[in-house]
C-alpha cells in the first residue's frame, strides 16, 4: 500500500461520511459523546447501596523499619468495620508483574515513600481517612539507596536480601548487554568521535481518572471486582494467591478507565479492596485522591545514559557504545522488560555495524517505576538523538541529511542481529517532516515589533514582551517495538457471536481488552462489520469470562486483539457459509465455492494485509453474495434461530529471549517509526520556552481508523513535549516525593499544546493483520528530543537533561 497523507483537521462529515463503518474509516467512538458531555461512567462513579469505603495508610518514609503498629484507636472510631495489616492477610503476601517482590501491606520494613502499611474500611470515606490517621506506627528510619553509587557501594543496604539471579549485585533488578561487531577496531577507523552524558527525569503518566474500583463479595465465597485496569487477567493472576482463592472465584469486570499510559498495569488498590470486602462481607469501594494517586502507581524510569558514537568524514556511523542506568525504585514491576527495550533499541533507527550497549535497572528507595508509554525506548531516544546532532555539527552536515545517510531500511540488521523484515521508512519520514511548510515567524520575531503576549513564551502570564526571544528548529526520529517481546507468549482471545435479531443479523464481540481511551471498542466493531458484512455490532463489556486479551500496552491491542477479532470473525463467516451451503447449495452453483471467502486460517497470525478472501461467496450488506455481488441468501435466513458462536486465540509469530551476554536474538515481532520536527521560541533571558509547532510523520502500516491514528500521534507527541519542558516527579535526596499534585507536577494544557500537523504513511507489514503497525508509543519517543534539539538550536546550549528547566537556559 502506498503512502497516504492524512490531514490533522479531519471533519466528521469528510471522514465518516456514508461508509459502512468498516476498516479504513474514521468511525465515531461509541463512548465519545458521553465522555465529552460528562455522562460517561468511570470506575470512580461505581456505587453499591450497602458499600463501605476503603482507605490506605502509607509510609511517610522512604526506608524504615516498622518496630510496632497499633490499630486499636482506629478500630474504636464509630463507623469503622475493619483495619487490616500484614498480619491479617489470609494467604499470599506479595505480588508483582514479573517478580512477586512487592508486599500487599508492608511487614517489617517500608522501602519507598508512600508504601501501603494498613487499610481501613468504614461507612464513609472521611471516617476511613480519620481512622487511618489514628493508626500508630513506630518507624526506625534506615539509610536510603537512591542511585547507582549508593546501591552498589560496599556495604550498601540490600533492598531484597537473598536475591541471586545472576546479576552483578543484588540491588540490580536486571541487566542486558547488546554486543555485535568489533567496537575497538571501528573506533580506530572513525574520523570523529563524540561522547555525551544524558539524564531523563521521572515522568508520571498523569492520567485524569484516579485509581478506583469496587469489590463485591459473592455468595460462592468468591469476589467480583469492578476495576479500571490495563490487564484483567494478570490482575486476577496476582490477586488469587493473595486472597487465597482459585482464579475462577476471582471475577473481574472492566469499569470506565480515565487514562492509563502504563500506570494501570501494576496492581494499586485491587487487593486492598478485595481483602476488605471479603473480611467485612460488604462491598468496598476505594477511590484515590490526586495526592494518593502519585504514590499509588509506578512512573517512568529516570535514567542516566552515557553514549559514544563514531563516524567517518563522509558521514557514516562507525560504532556506538552506551551505558543506560534506569532507576527502578523499590520493586521490580516491569523493569526487566524495560531494560530489554532500552538495550535492544538503544542504538536507534540507524545502521551501525559495531555496537556495545549495556542497560540495567536498579532497586532503590525511590518510588517504584515500571510501564509508561515508550517503555525504555524514550530514555534511549533522547540520548542517541542528541548524539546525532552532535555528530552532524562536528562533521558540518545538515542534521536531517546525516540521519538519512545512516537510516535503517527494510532488510537492515538490528544490533541484536534481528533483520528488519517489514518497511522501515526512516529516511522518508525525516524527508517528510523536513519538507512540511514551516510555520511563519511572528512579525515581532522578524521586525522586533511589540508582540501580543499570548503568542510569546510564558503565554498569558505576561512574563515577557519579546525581548531576547529567538526561534529554533530541531529534528528527531525514533524506533519502538510493538507487542510483547523476548519470547513472551503474547496472545489475545476473542469471542464472536453472529445471530439474527428481529430478522436482522447482529454481531456480538466479546474480549477482555481494556479500553483505556485507545479506541479498541471502535476498531473491533469496524473489523466485525468488514469481515461479517453486518451493520449492527455490539461490543460486550470486557471481563474475565472470556480468555485473556493481554495488556493494553506495547502498542499491541489493535494488532493482537484486533487480530483475534478478525480471525474469529472469519471462522464465524466460514461456519455461516457452511450452513448456507448445506441449506441452499442446490439454489446456485456459486455455493460450491462457499468457504473460500472466509479469509485466513482462523487460529494463526498474519494473513493478507487487506484481509481479502478468495473468489467464492462472501458476507456483505447483511447477505451472502457471489464475487459478482449476486445475492445468494440473507444472513438472517441462513442463521434462523441458531447463532454462530466461536472463541479463538490469536498469536503473533514467536520471538525469543535475548542472549544474556550478547543480546542477540529475534526479540521483537514488529517495529514502528516516527519522526518529528519541532519549532520553538525561547526567551533566553527568562528561560521560557514556547513550542510553536510539533510536526510528525509516522508509518502506521494501515490506518484502521484514521482519525484515531492521528489522535494517538497527537497524544504521544504531547506527552513527549511534557517530558521535554515541564514534567518531572521531584524526589529529594532522602527519597521523599516533593510534588505529588497537579499544582506542582505540571502537564501540558491546551495553552501549551502547539499546532501538530501529521503526515501518515501506510506501508503494509505483511506479518500483521491488515498490514497494520502499532501506533501509540512511537510519537512519544521522538517528540522529546526534537523539542530539546530546537531549544539547543535557539540557544546554543548543550542541554543534556530533560525536562529542560528555565535555569538550564539562563544559567541561574
Amino acid at each position: 500500500m502506498g503512502a497516504t497523507r492524512i490531514p490533522t483537521a479531519l471533519t466528521q462529515e469528510g471522514r465518516t461520511g456514508t461508509g459502512t463503518g468498516g476498516i479504513g474509516e474514521s468511525t465515531l467512538r461509541p463512548d465519545g459523546t458521553l465522555k465529552v458531555t460528562g455522562e460517561f461512567a468511570y470506575s470512580s462513579d461505581l456505587w453499591h447501596e450497602d458499600m463501605l469505603w476503603g482507605h490506605t495508610l502509607r509510609s511517610p518514609h522512604a526506608h524504615a523499619e516498622i518496630r510496632s503498629l497499633d490499630v486499636s484507636a482506629a478500630l474504636a472510631v464509630p463507623g469503622v468495620y475493619a483495619v487490616l495489616t500484614h498480619d491479617d492477610l489470609p494467604a499470599g503476601t506479595h505480588y508483582g508483574l514479573e517478580r512477586a517482590d512487592q508486599p500487599v501491606l508492608a511487614e517489617d520494613v517500608v522501602r519507598f515513600h508512600g508504601e501501603p502499611v494498613a487499610i481501613v474500611a468504614a461507612d464513609h470515606p472521611e471516617t476511613a481517612r480519620r481512622a487511618a490517621e489514628r493508626i500508630r506506627v513506630d518507624y526506625a528510619v534506615l539509610p536510603v539507596v537512591t542511585d547507582e553509587a549508593s546501591a552498589t557501594a560496599p556495604g550498601a543496604p540490600l533492598l531484597h536480601p537473598g536475591r541471586g539471579d545472576g546479576t552483578p549485585h543484588p540491588n540490580i533488578v536486571h541487566r542486558q548487554p547488546v554486543r555485535r561487531g568489533d567496537v575497538a577496531a571501528a573506533r580506530a577507523r572513525a574520523d570523529v568521535v563524540v561522547r555525551g552524558e544524558y539524564e531523563v527525569g521521572m515522568q508520571d503518566q498523569a492520567f485524569l481518572g484516579p485509581e478506583s474500583g469496587l469489590a463485591v463479595p459473592a455468595e460462592d465465597g468468591g469476589i467480583d471486582l469492578y476495576i479500571a485496569t490495563q490487564w484483567l487477567h494478570v490482575d486476577r493472576r496476582q490477586l488469587a494467591p493473595v486472597l487465597g482463592l482459585p482464579e475462577e472465584k476471582v471475577r473481574l469486570t472492566l469499569s470506565g478507565v480515565g487514562g492509563a499510559f502504563g500506570a494501570r498495569e501494576d496492581l494499586s488498590m485491587q487487593a486492598h479492596a478485595c481483602l476488605l470486602a471479603l473480611h467485612t462481607g460488604r462491598p468496598v469501594k476505594i477511590v484515590y485522591n490526586r495526592y494518593e494517586s502519585f504514590f499509588g502507581h509506578v512512573h517512568r524510569h529516570p535514567a542516566k545514559l552515557s553514549y559514544e558514537h563514531g563516524a567517518t568524514s563522509d558521514g557514516k556511523l562507525t560504532h556506538v557504545t552506551a551505558r543506560i542506568v534506569l532507576d527502578g525504585g523499590a520493586y521490580a514491576s516491569s523493569s526487566p522488560a524495560v531494560v530489554g527495550n532500552a538495550a535492544s533499541l538503544g542504538a536507534g533507527p540507524y545502521e551501525i555495524g559495531h555496537v556495545d550497549i549495556e542497560a540495567l535497572a536498579l532497586y532503590t528507595n525511590n518510588p517504584p517505576c515500571g510501564a509508561m508509554r515508550g517503555f525504555g525506548a524514550v530514555q534511549a531516544c533522547f540520548a542517541y538523538e542528541a548524539q546525532m546532532d552532535k555528530l552532524a555539527r562536528e562533521l558540518g552536515l545538515d542534521p536531517v541529511d546525516f540521519r538519512q545517510r545512516n537510516a535503517m531500511s527494510q532488510g537492515s540488521l538490528m544490533p541484536t542481529g534481528q533483520r528488519v523484515d517489514s518497511p522501515a521508512p526512516v529516511a522518508e519520514l525525516l524527508r517528510r517532516v523536513r519538507d512540511m511548510p514551516m510555520p511563519p515567524a511572528e512579525q515581532w520575531v522578524t521586525a522586533g515589533e511589540r508582540a501580543d503576549v499570548r503568542a510569546l513564551p510564558g503565554g498569558l502570564s505576561n512574563t515577557t514582551h519579546g525581548e531576547g526571544v529567538v526561534r529554533g528548529v530541531g529534528y528527531a526520529v525514533g524506533i519502538k517495538n510493538v507487542g510483547f517481546s523476548e519470547g513472551f507468549d503474547d496472545y489475545s482471545t476473542a469471542r464472536v457471536r453472529l445471530e439474527a435479531v428481529n430478522g436482522e443479523p447482529v454481531a456480538v464481540v466479546h474480549t477482555a481488552m481494556a479500553e483505556v481511551g485507545q479506541g479498541g471498542v471502535t476498531v473491533h466493531a469496524q473489523i466485525a462489520r468488514t469481515e461479517l458484512g453486518v451493520t449492527r455490532v455490539v461490543i460486550d463489556p470486557a471481563d474475565t469470562r472470556v480468555g485473556s486479551a493481554g495488556s493494553t500496552s506495547a502498542s499491541r491491542q489493535t494488532y493482537m486483539t484486533g487480530g483475534a477479532v478478525r480471525n474469529t470473525c472469519r471462522a464465524v463467516a466460514a461456519e455461516v457459509l457452511r450452513r448456507g451451503r448445506e441449506r441452499f447449495g442446490d439454489r446456485h452453483p456459486a455455493w460450491s465455492a462457499a468457504g473460500d471467502g472466509a479469509g485466513g486460517a482462523p487460529g494463526g497470525a498474519g494473513g493478507t494485509p487487506d484481509g481479502a478472501g478468495g473468489g467464492g461467496p462472501r458476507l456483505e450488506g447483511g447477505k451472502i453474495v457471489t464475487a459478482d455481488g449476486e445475492v445468494l441468501a440473507g444472513l438472517a435466513e441462513v442463521l434462523g434461530d441458531e447463532a454462530v458462536d466461536i472463541e479463538l486465540e490469536f498469536r503473533h509469530r514467536p520471538t525469543q529471549p535475548f542472549h544474556p551476554q550478547t543480546g542477540q536474538g529475534f526479540g521483537h515481532v514488529q517495529y514502528s517509526f516516527c519522526a518529528h520536527r519541532a519549532v520553538v521560541e525561547v526567551d533566553t533571558e527568562l528561560g521560557l520556552v514556547k513550542v510553536v509547532e510539533l510536526a510528525a510523520a509516522q508509518d502506521v502500516g494501515r490506518a484502521i481508523n484514521p482519525l484515531s491514528v492521528v489522535g494517538q500521534i497527537h497524544g504521544g507527541s504531547t506527552q513527549g513535549l511534557g517530558l521535554a519542558v515541564m514534567e518531572e516527579i521531584v524526589v529529594s535526596p532522602d527519597g521523599l516525593v516533593r510534588n505529588p499534585s497537579f499544582t506542582d507536577y505540571l502537564i501540558p494544557t491546551v495553552l501549551d499544546t502547539p499546532a501538530m500537523p501529521v503526515d501518515v504513511l501506510e506501508l503494509a507489514d505483511d506479518h500483521a493483520p491488515y498490514g497494520l503497525r502499532g501506533v501509540g508509543e512511537a510519537p512519544t519517543l521522538s517528540s522529546t528530543p526534537a523539542v530539546v534539539a530546537a531549544i539547543r538550536a535557539a540557544t546554543g546550549l548543550p542541554l543534556r537533561r530533560v525536562p529542560v528547566r528555565p535555569e538550564h537556559i539562563t544559567g541561574c
